[in-house]
């Protein structure tokens, strides 16, 4: 039996109800109001007055056992609660009966989609950015969700936004290869968001499905600024990995006209085959070879 009087602080939980099925009902339900007319007839046939008020009586009976019938389609539940206190949560399918005076809430199970809008917030860096996410949840425990929170559908929705925020205020957009970052550490990033939220909303009764981020950009105001900034370590990046590789082909070069003996060079004129061969490997446009017709020297 749940408690009746909670402590402010003290949340519900969903129990199990214990259902009839109503189709045995359904023949007293018919009977009775037949019984009805069948009364009225007999007293308007043979002027019994007490026949019309048990025919009266039969009608009451009958309105009371179809009022306590209701139905349980698939991914849907029925919160019952009987004089202000919580029965129970049928989320068996199929047509059932209960006490008629008993209030059936009907509360969906299925899953749920909450695109949220795009939010104006500052990356751990500082820098304002334009981020939004897709929730998905469904409702894991009905008596939380009915009894614990105003609107369940209205505190997913403004958790989701507040986990967004703070997710987002814990990461920087961009950085260093080995940073956790927005834009790079999507999994991480999602995975983050989805256990931030889900602690958010436990107290709805709430089960965080999926949770991911459907937009990231910076703010209109400074995207110019930053687009050129990542343009710029882009080719920083590029022409680290150029000269990486070229060093290790003049390297390789050397060794094999060492090896190989086809030509003996001194220190200056190593110096200058490095730089030659250097700016052949990392110069952005192609190079024009000049034919030293005569000696060397």
């Amino acid at each position: 039996m749940p408690n009746t009087n909670p402590s402010p602080d003290a949340t519900h939980k969903e129990s199990p109800v214990r259902t009839i099925s109503g189709w045995p009902i359904v023949p007293f339900a018919i009977l009775l109001p037949v019984g009805f007319v069948a009364s009225l007839i007999r007293a308007k046939v043979y002027d019994e007055p007490l026949s019309a008020l048990v025919g009266f009586v039969l009608l009451f009976l009958g309105l009371l056992l179809i009022s306590g019938f209701y139905l349980v389609q698939p991914n849907q539940s029925k919160v019952l609660i009987l004089f202000g206190d919580y029965v129970g949560t049928a989320r068996k399918n199929g047509f059932w009966w209960t006490n008629p005076f008993t209030k059936k809430i009907p509360l969906s199970l299925r899953a749920r989609t909450l695109n949220g809008e795009k939010l104006k917030v500052n990356e751990l860096s500082g820098n304002p950015i334009e981020i939004a996410a897709v929730v998905v949840w469904r409702v894991r425990d009905t008596a939380q969700a009915e009894f614990d929170v105003d609107d369940y559908a209205q505190y997913v929705m403004l958790q989701s936004e507040t986990a967004v925020r703070k997710m987002a205020s814990a990461f920087p957009y961009d950085g260093a290869e080995n940073t956790v970052t927005l834009r790079r550490a999507t999994d991480e990033v999602n995975h983050h968001l989805q256990d931030e939220l889900q602690a958010r909303v436990a107290r709805a009764g709430v089960e965080i499905v999926e949770a991911r981020l459907s937009h990231l950009a910076y703010a209109p105001e400074i995207a110019g600024a930053m687009l050129q900034r990542q343009q710029a370590q882009a080719v920083v990046d590029a022409r680290t990995k150029i000269v990486e590789g070229a060093v290790g082909m003049v390297e390789h070069a050397l060794e094999e006209l060492s090896a190989k003996s086809i030509v003996e060079l001194d220190d200056e004129r190593k110096a200058t085959m490095v730089g030659n061969l250097m700016v052949v490997l990392c110069g952005d446009h192609s190079v024009q070879p000049v034919v030293n017709a005569g000696s060397l020297y």
